[in-house]
């Protein structure tokens, strides 16, 4: 399966399937990835990303800069 991903309150965060768990990588200004830092439980579904996503990282949030969506 190929990257999942999304623009998360103006970061960008690739997820991946892999066996039976999610991989998340945060994309670098420069495109590079690196840790993300974050964990997805497997049970999360690939439809339910976005929504998961906005749950965890709501606090950073900003006016302007207030959503969660998938990208590319």
């Amino acid at each position: 399966m190929s990257d999942i991903r999304f623009n998360v309150f103006g970061k960008i965060i690739a997820v991946r399937r892999e066996n039976d768990g999610w991989k998340v990588c945060a994309i670098g200004n420069d495109g590079k990835r690196g840790p993300a830092g974050i964990e997805i439980p497997e049970f999360v579904e690939a439809d339910e990303l976005a929504q998961y996503l906005f749950d965890i990282f709501h606090e950073n949030a900003r006016p302007g800069n207030n959503e969660v969506h998938r990208i590319g």
